[in-house]
């Protein structure tokens, strides 16, 4: 007799069981791999080629609003250690179910020198940064380089001594809405009605320009204690960097846990903010409708590369 004759009936029908539910596992476990190495390619694409970001906060008004999505460039600058996205599990649960979410959604890895490939941050740059100290993502515009000394008098840059130049624009007309409740704390007596009734939030705004004929546009809203900043010596490998809405902004101007206490080491700099791909006004909620309703007009494909007025002979 065979040792196929000796197989009993009830041992014959466990291993067919046993092939079935292998059978059934085996697409499951076909498509966890899949979801495996996609998780594994987005991840590689976010640290180094681009990923989203998500503007929090009305720092770089007016080129950018509280509730913009926008895309960042990784490579412009090269690699550092703040480079690699890898998401932190406990951060992402915090963030979703508590109210102890004021932190980084990502793992931080140890600080190390230097980067690999990539050019310098020019003057006007829009960078996206990794705070020193809480790890959080941060987005400021580019002022000061290395070895430069900056000064701030009256809310005028001063760069080596000499200033960069301001023109006064004409007021600008932002939306008042959820993302931009604009506080008369932040914006004094901004917050006005128009012609047709609707609230809107008006700003004062002042350009700089470079004798290149780059140029940014700025808000001042009052008078702060970070218009006047003292000679400060920019070490090298350092980049001073500041929000655009100048009265409102934890920039190198400003000391304590939020600001940024100083010049940002070029490897703290993470990659180049490069467009707008949506808007939203807060409104969003879990009802369908609102996914469409809540989105702001005219901002998608804006361009976030600074200006630069075509030079006259």
């Amino acid at each position: 007799m065979s040792a196929a004759e000796n197989i009993t009936e009830p041992e014959a029908d466990k291993a067919k069981a046993s092939q079935k539910q292998k059978s059934k596992l085996h697409p499951i476990l076909d498509e966890l791999k899949g979801f495996f190495w996609l998780l594994i390619a987005i991840l590689l694409f976010h640290s180094f080629v681009a990923k989203p970001f998500y503007i929090p906060s009305p720092s770089m008004m007016p080129i950018l609003l509280k509730g913009d999505r926008l895309v960042v460039s990784k490579y412009p600058y090269g690699w550092s250690y703040v480079s690699p996205t890898i998401p932190n599990p406990a951060a992402i649960f915090r963030w979703l179910f508590s109210d102890q979410g004021d932190e980084s959604l990502a793992i931080a890895l140890p600080e190390t020198e230097g980067r690999i490939w990539g050019g310098l941050p020019e003057r006007g740059d829009i960078v996206i940064l990794t705070h020193p100290d809480s790890k959080q993502d941060y987005i400021k515009r580019v002022i000061g380089l290395p070895g430069e000394t900056i000064e701030l008098r009256l809310g005028q840059v001063f760069i080596d001594g000499k200033p960069i130049a301001q023109e006064a624009q004409p007021s600008l007309k932002l939306p008042a809405d959820d993302n931009n409740e604009c506080s008369s704390i932040d914006f004094p007596n901004a917050l006005q009605y128009d012609d047709t009734g609707e609230l809107h939030c008006i700003v004062s705004i002042v350009r700089e320009k470079l004798p290149n004929g780059k140029y940014w546009d700025t808000i001042d809203a009052s008078d702060s204690e970070n218009d006047n900043v003292r000679p400060y010596n920019i070490p090298d490998g350092h980049y001073y960097l500041m929000g655009d809405n100048r009265d409102n902004s934890a920039d190198s101007r400003v000391s304590g846990p939020r600001g940024l206490g100083g010049a940002v080491k070029w490897e703290n700099i993470g990659g180049r903010a490069s467009f707008i791909t949506f808007s939203v006004d807060g409104t969003t909620s879990l009802n369908p409708t609102t996914w469409f309703s809540s989105l702001r007009s005219g901002r998608a494909g804006n361009s976030l590369r600074t200006k630069k007025e075509e030079q006259t002979k």
